[in-house]
């Protein structure tokens, strides 16, 4: 007779693509396969990632995670994750690839759970887009402005594009590159990406850019901003 002590184990359904699911149900069998790298709950639908090749996605995703660490480093009361899991409402848990966090005791929008997870809208989400172009650009992008993710990038690596938007009064406004070719943050002063050289691999013009950012008056002066942000009564 066999002993039945992963009988538990069993009984809980894996993820599949397209299953209609509560974020409870959805964590519930997410936690049951240890093995699964990426899965999402998008509007109560499950979309789970194929698995990731080098060019279309971990090259871009890694230079983009080079430019948002590197603005960490020297943006003291920032937080940067890779690939997190974010509790945003009932139906919709995402994990980008990337987010940018203000300090919740400086005043950020997001806090951490009991378990570990995002909950609530990051400042600023990023995503790369190969074959998930169509999701991330229709209707992840919905749920991240009703969420009031306050940016939005999405590097769309067949078309050769970054769509960087920007929430101003409850709509995503597209945030274009100036005259240098450059996009500039509205949340976070100083993150300033050169598109031409992301796209094109130039890593040290992108840092550069970046560098320029970072010494420039209005990124001082957010550092000191958050500095000087009341914290909380312990």
């Amino acid at each position: 007779m066999i002993a039945p002590a992963n009988l538990s184990c069993i009984s809980i359904p894996p993820l599949e693509n397209g299953d209609l699911l509560t974020r409870a149900e959805f964590e519930r069998r997410y936690t049951a396969m240890p093995g699964l790298k990426k899965a999402e709950l998008i509007e109560g639908i499950v979309y789970m990632a194929s698995p990731l090749r080098f060019e279309p996605h971990a090259e871009p995703h890694a230079r983009l995670m080079t430019c948002l660490g590197f603005y960490a480093a020297f943006t003291c009361h920032t937080r940067l994750g890779d690939k997190p899991t974010v509790r945003l409402d009932v139906d919709n848990e995402p994990q980008p690839d990337a987010v940018l966090l203000i300090d919740s005791r400086r005043g950020g929008a997001t806090s951490l759970s009991d378990d570990g997870y995002i909950v609530g809208a990051p400042e600023f989400v990023a995503e790369i887009a190969a074959s998930t172009a169509t999701i991330d650009l229709r209707d992840k992008k919905r749920v991240y402005r009703r969420s009031m993710v306050r940016e939005y990038l999405v590097w769309q690596v067949i078309d050769r594009r970054l769509d960087w938007f920007s929430l101003q009064e409850e709509e995503y406004i597209s945030l274009l590159p100036d005259a240098e070719g450059i996009i500039r943050s509205r949340v976070f002063p100083g993150l300033w990406l050169a598109v031409s050289a992301l796209l094109d691999g130039d890593m040290p013009s992108a840092i550069a850019t970046l560098q320029a950012g970072l010494n420039s008056d209005a990124h001082q002066e957010f550092v000191q901003q958050l500095a000087a942000f009341p914290n909380p009564v312990l």
